[in-house]
């Protein structure tokens, strides 16, 4: 590389030199430039991906704000553990490790496979105050800015499980952009319109607790949950050590969002993996001018929609590492 270029456009130049018309594999060139510069190599490795499933209780599911009760995630930890969920067969396909993550369930689980990080037993109902304390919100962030440092990958994957958290996600993404919330406000995990409804004027009231926007480490006590503020500490720690972040869905990308106020030059690390069909999901991609990769409709989070672009990283990856330059395959010009 010439000492006047500079990395990214040497990047840049590298995957223009490849055996194929310039910009023709689209979004994947990007992806390939973004991998190598959070890298800083011109020969990015992307060859492991592990996934972290945080879990949590949130006192607001008491106030009916999801179609499912509070004790399914218990039940859903159970399935976890039994590799039953989505994101466990998605995982088992792709050959990608699973950590599962006790934030903080309203009843502890022992078992081998579920590591034990609880902050408490679920958080309190944010109807009526502050889902948590602010050293209960500075320990969730270290517990996962921990783990989002030691996790051995070349890309982590990030999901998340928790009755109610779709709630707390809305609340973020009001709290920290100013984003309406009757404009954020979707079924979670299948409320019918009169459901919706019902959320809206939950949260609404809620909401009127505190005046304006808030900072990130306030919002996430006032509204968050044990694994969404954990999940923004991963965040932190897998970019700190410079590793990708592949964000999930709505839950995640909320957590993304505070992670970004926390400390905005983890941008560069994170990956958004899909556009999800919670509303809020696309608010909050368009507040922060994130282009995400896939579009399959998908709203069960679990880290699924993070998995299934962990091929494209890999593909990705490959411009640069695997596909012969016009002089080393010894193709004539550039081809148009």
């Amino acid at each position: 590389m010439a000492d006047t270029e500079t990395f990214p456009h040497h990047i840049r130049r590298l995957i223009d030199g490849k055996t194929k018309p310039p910009g023709s594999l689209g979004k994947l060139e990007d992806l390939a430039a973004r991998i190598a510069i959070a890298q800083g190599s011109a020969t990015p490795v992307m060859d492991r991906a592990a996934l972290i499933i945080f879990i949590a209780d949130h006192g607001i599911a008491e106030a009916g704000v999801s179609a499912f009760p509070q004790a399914v995630t218990m039940q859903m930890a159970h399935n976890f553990l039994e590799g039953g969920a989505a994101a466990t067969a998605f995982a088992r396909t792709l050959d990608v490790p699973v950590t599962l993550v006790d934030a903080g369930m309203r009843e502890p689980l022992a078992h081998p496979r579920l590591l034990d990080r609880r902050i408490g037993p679920g958080t309190r109902n944010f109807a009526e105050g502050p889902a948590m304390s602010t050293e209960q919100c500075e320990a969730a962030l270290k517990r996962g800015l921990e783990l989002g440092r030691e996790t051995g990958c070349d890309a982590l994957c990030l999901g998340e499980m928790g009755i109610g958290n779709s709630s707390s996600a809305t609340m973020l993404a009001h709290k920290l952009l100013g984003l309406p919330l009757g404009e954020l406000t979707g079924p979670g995990a299948g409320l019918d319109a009169g459901g919706v409804e019902r959320k809206r004027e939950i949260l609404s009231r809620a909401a009127a607790r505190t005046a304006g926007k808030l900072a990130p480490v306030d919002a996430l006590a006032e509204y968050g949950g044990f694994e969404i503020a954990m999940l923004a500490g991963a965040m932190l720690g897998a970019a700190e050590s410079r590793r990708i972040v592949l964000v999930d869905g709505f839950i995640a990308t909320a957590a993304a969002l505070a992670a970004l106020q926390i400390d905005p030059g983890c941008r560069s690390r994170l990956v958004f993996s899909h556009l999800g069909a919670e509303p809020g999901h696309a608010l909050i991609l368009d507040a922060l001018q994130a282009e995400p990769l896939l579009q399959l409709g998908l709203r069960l989070g679990e880290g699924t929609g993070a998995l299934l672009a962990w091929p494209l990283l890999r593909a990705a990856a490959s411009v640069l590492t695997g596909m012969a330059s016009f002089e080393e395959a010894g193709v004539s010009g550039k081809l148009t």
